[in-house]
């Protein structure tokens, strides 16, 4: 691969990501100072992009790579996002809010989708390659949590405008990517039900996929509590500079994830699943009982627990997922397994959270941290347990490296 190329797919990689935790994790904040928003409508807003993550794949499956090359939709879709997150800031309704992230929620996820897949189509050996690439992602998040807070506009609406800069830049790069042509040129008919990736509900058949693939949707309950109300938390409790504080959560990620090939062959999958399980119940105990006196260590501790979370459940999920469905239905397996988490499963727990802290909230209108953050700790027990109970893989350590999945 030519360098030019290397930079231009990495550079895609670190604006793609730079965006999202530019105003995602921060949002929550924002809506709160600025709008006066509600648990709920909070909640409401974060499930925008659950909706936005099950729509996105009709999209790319029916529109996107069958008529048009992937860098100019990408190019398109940047532009106009960054017009909707400048219109953001604009706003001082929460309920118009809503149908504004919504808007730019539907822009932005199909991006993700994209950006892989011009990625994909200029590397020779996307095992080695690709990671090289994708961790200019993570690396653009992390950036994005350290400007935030080194400016010290992580609480205000200029992190909207920060977002629509970097989107700009995205939209009009893109245009000038290495070309990647529609993926799909044959004259069959992508229908319904072959771009939601439902040829792979086969799948559910298997009696242990069932039940990872029941454990998998209510886990990101526990997940959605994180996402929504995490930064909102950490600032409540005092924390300076919040944002940069969770890239650690980012650095954790990244760091987990090359303990994953080491672990498989030793303990197995279902091991695996139960330990990222596990430190989701750790990461909330720790929350509702941490604060900037005597037991910091417990909020930092909730954070860096990021990595063992996502890493052992999800890395783990997609890589059973791809490993169970074999080289036939396996796109369209990863892509049911995403619409079921990142969609169905991430927009439960968003309403569910900010139904949640809306019942919690004291009298004097403070949220009540600690029982707040011990429901989605009993949620990811009750998940332990279902699972300990009914999932029997008799082959539960023969799983690909996930540099291969």
């Amino acid at each position: 691969m030519k360098a030019l190329t290397r930079f231009q797919l990495s550079s895609m990689m670190f604006l793609e990501y730079f965006i999202w935790g530019a105003w995602y994790v921060t949002m929550s904040t924002y809506m709160k100072l600025y709008l006066g928003a509600s648990p709920v409508q909070i909640g409401a807003a974060y499930s925008a992009l659950a909706i936005a993550t099950m729509i996105s794949p009709f999209f790319v499956g029916m529109v996107a790579d069958k008529y048009f090359s992937a860098q100019r939709v990408m190019s398109v879709l940047h532009i106009l996002g960054a017009a909707i997150l400048f219109l953001a800031t604009k706003i001082e309704s929460s309920n118009v809010f809503y149908w504004i992230i919504l808007i730019y929620s539907l822009l932005y996820m199909p991006t993700i989708a994209l950006s892989n897949t011009i990625a994909f189509h200029q590397l020779t050996d996307a095992g080695k390659q690709f990671p090289t690439i994708r961790v200019f992602g993570t690396v653009g998040w992390i950036v994005s949590g350290i400007v935030l807070s080194y400016f010290k506009i992580e609480n205000t609406a200029t992190t909207f405008i920060l977002a629509g800069g970097a989107s700009l830049l995205l939209g009009a790069m893109s245009y000038f990517l290495p070309h990647t042509p529609p993926q799909n040129t044959s004259k069959e008919k992508t229908t319904f039900a072959k771009a939601a990736g439902l040829d792979a509900l086969v799948l559910l058949k298997d009696k242990s996929y069932f039940i990872f693939f029941i454990a998998a949707v209510l886990i990101c309950i526990p997940l959605a509590f994180y996402y929504e109300l995490a930064n909102l938390f950490l600032n409540d409790k005092g924390m300076e500079n919040a944002s940069s504080k969770m890239i650690l959560g980012q650095i954790s990620e990244a760091l987990f994830i090359l303990a994953i090939p080491l672990l498989f062959h030793r303990i197995g999958v279902k091991k695996m699943l139960m330990l990222g399980m596990f430190a989701w119940v750790l990461r909330y105990v720790c929350f509702s009982f941490g604060d900037m006196q005597s037991n910091t260590w417990m909020l930092y501790a909730g954070i860096i627990l990021h990595g063992i979370c996502y890493d052992f459940f999800f890395v783990t999920g997609y890589m059973y997922t791809e490993a169970k469905a074999g080289e036939k239905i396996k796109n369209a397996a990863q892509g049911m397994f995403t619409f079921a988490t990142y969609g169905l499963g991430m927009f439960i727990g968003t309403w569910l959270s900010g139904i949640i802290a809306h019942a919690l909230i004291t009298a004097d209108g403070q949220y009540n941290w600690t029982p707040i953050w011990l429901v989605p700790s009993g949620v990811a027990l009750l998940v332990i347990i279902y699972f300990i109970l009914f999932f029997k893989e008799k082959h539960s350590n023969t799983i690909q490296n996930p540099q291969n999945s």
